[in-house]
């Protein structure tokens, strides 16, 4: 999978937004939790809905189709982006999986994926 992983960087800035009754609307991902309702939002609707945008991030897709009982793929990505100081929070999703860095290393980020995946298949 590893090898396959054809990351993809997405253009839009996101932000990770928590509240008890947040309106999920237009939201990438939502996740209910004890403490409250989270969600992925994009940059205009976290600033309409008065959210918290002080750690805008990147997206960045695995577009390999990732078994949701496959082993290894997000330890690898996490690890090589820990390895160029780069921290991340993974979504896996049904089709793939989603790593969110922190904007300003959105290239550096995707760069490092990118030759993780090459090193894989050499």
């Amino acid at each position: 999978m590893i090898s396959g992983m054809a990351p993809e960087l997405d253009g839009t800035i996101w932000h990770f937004c928590s509240g008890r009754e947040a309106d999920p609307s237009g939201a990438l991902a939502i996740f209910e939790e004890a403490e409250g309702r989270s969600l992925v939002l994009p940059d205009d609707l976290a600033e309409l809905r008065g959210f918290d945008r002080s750690l805008p991030m990147a997206r960045i897709t695995l577009r390999v189709h990732s078994a949701l009982d496959g082993v290894g793929l997000t330890a690898a990505v996490a690890s090589a982006l820990a390895e160029a100081g780069i921290p991340c929070n993974m979504i896996a999703a049904y089709h793939h999986d989603h790593a969110f860095v922190p904007w300003e290393t959105r290239v550096q980020a995707f760069e490092t994926l990118q030759r993780l995946s090459q090193e894989a298949g050499a």
